[in-house]
């Protein structure tokens, strides 16, 4: 099995459930890899074989911006939903990280897994 992965994709938008938190935009992190058999992109050297982590990233950007959930374990399901329904991949695994949530922590979050881990 192959990895498409996106580490550190930060994207601001409205999510929680304290008051205060719908009134402000925060950073979301997001760290995705996904099961791509990279075999024929790396034959042809053709992007339209690949799968486009750049195409990805601008969905979940798009996706994630115009938002407004109160949990991330609700947002993490959408966006991995999109990645598999979208761009046709069989698995994924997203960590979605809200920094600085918690006082002392680098980061709160959830971390999913979301289809058959091919072998």
């Amino acid at each position: 099995m192959d990895i498409v992965f996106i580490e550190d994709l930060r994207i601001d938008t409205v999510i929680g459930i304290y008051d205060w938190e719908r009134r402000v935009r925060q950073t979301l992190s997001f760290d995705i890899e996904m099961a791509f058999d990279n075999t024929r992109p790396a034959a042809t050297d053709d992007i339209a074989d690949t799968l486009n982590y750049k195409e990805v990233s601008k969905r979940l950007i798009d996706y994630v911006s115009a938002s407004s959930f109160g949990l991330v374990e609700t947002l993490a399901e959408r966006c991995a939903a999109i990645i598999r329904e979208e761009f046709g991949v069989s698995w994924v695994r997203l960590k979605l990280s809200k920094p600085g949530a918690v006082r002392g922590s680098k980061a709160v979050g959830v971390r999913i897994e979301r289809g058959q881990r091919p072998d």
